[in-house]
């Protein structure tokens, strides 16, 4: 049986997401715009710091997660093997790839089950876009088969219109998606996560999404992988005006924090998230758990499980370090360490 349209494009996407055709070329994500206040006076004991966390009532062991990456072509099989078993040595979420491929054909079922055979214990996120959840027939059937395939603990809806739109097979036309999520929070019991795939949630969007019911914001901003520059070199077009459209990862996070106070949900910092600074930072500007995913299919390709684990272990060793001297020996204290604008240093 021939490949799917669908199957296709996701073996483009993997291809060019190994390559720096993908990453933004002038826009960061902003953490390079701030600093940590030291704290000369730290009495935090360095090796009883705790770096654990709890996402969805799992304890995990780092505020972190392997982001939705892949799925649904033969490639894919093995890098998702391969990151599921990482995930469970390290105790942290992981997100399966886009499962509209499975949808439309169960060729490719076992390129997702497979994180759930490996991860063990680990928090499962299934992912859907919201193209499809706007024009589904049969809703609520279609979220169910997804949860119940990957065994998600949470649901990921991936919000793309810059993607769809510049997309030769794209579908922007996202009529009814509000109203078909606030359908799924009331009558499915799995949470649902809202996801940007490099454009940024703002503010303004996610009051819209809570209000629905939608229980987790990822906010997925500029600075990391331009799913607009994918979509447009898959095409041998050059549009760089929309190549560096988005909103920086660090105002997405600082601006979304701000609706804590009116609503209860989980918000998570990506978006060109690539070392542990910039987890470390995210996590004080109010984000509750931090995601990666470009980086790390490059590495699993390069170095294997191992390589993964070892990169992430080295990005919360930093982390670690940076709590010491902001006198944090809790995580979740990170969030209550001021920023500090570069210019209000000097």
């Amino acid at each position: 049986m021939p490949k799917s349209k669908t199957s296709n494009r996701k073996s483009d996407h993997i291809k060019l997401c190994l390559t720096e055709e993908a990453a933004y070329k002038t826009k960061t994500n902003g953490f390079d715009k701030y600093e940590f206040e030291h704290y000369a006076v730290t009495e935090v004991d360095f090796e009883k710091i705790d770096l654990s966390s709890k996402f969805l009532n799992k304890k995990i062991g780092y505020p972190f997660l392997i982001s939705c990456m892949t799925g649904g072509t033969k490639e894919a099989k093995r890098i998702n093997e391969r990151l599921a078993i990482a995930a469970k040595e390290l105790n942290i979420p992981i997100g399966v790839g886009s499962q509209r491929q499975a949808l439309e054909e169960k060729k490719y079922h076992s390129t997702y089950r497979v994180v759930k055979q490996n991860a063990g214990n680990v928090p499962i996120l299934g992912n859907i876009g919201a193209a499809q959840i706007s024009k589904s027939k049969n809703l609520l059937d279609d979220v169910r088969f997804l949860i119940d395939m990957v065994e998600a603990d949470t649901l990921v809806v991936h919000l793309n219109p810059l993607q769809e739109l510049l997309q030769s097979e794209g579908e922007p036309n996202f009529n009814g998606l509000l109203k078909n999520l606030e359908k799924i929070c009331s009558k499915i019991s799995t949470p649902i996560i809202a996801k940007e795939v490099g454009s940024g949630i703002s503010k303004t969007a996610a009051k819209k999404l809570l209000e629905i019911g939608v229980k987790g914001i990822d906010v997925a901003g500029a600075g990391g992988t331009s799913w607009a520059a994918v979509e447009l070199k898959r095409r041998n077009l050059q549009e760089p005006f929309f190549s560096e459209w988005g909103l920086p990862t660090s105002y997405c996070v600082r601006t979304v924090n701000e609706l804590k106070k009116d609503f209860d949900f989980i918000l998570i910092a990506s978006g060109g998230l690539n070392n542990g600074i910039d987890i470390a930072k995210a996590l004080s500007l109010g984000a509750d758990f931090t995601a990666s995913a470009r980086i790390i299919l490059q590495e699993v390709l390069k170095n294997d499980i191992e390589g993964v684990i070892k990169l992430i272990r080295s990005w919360f060793f930093t982390v670690k370090k940076i709590m010491y001297l902001t006198g944090c020996d809790k995580i979740i204290k990170l969030s209550k360490v001021g920023l500090k604008r570069k210019e209000e240093l000097f």
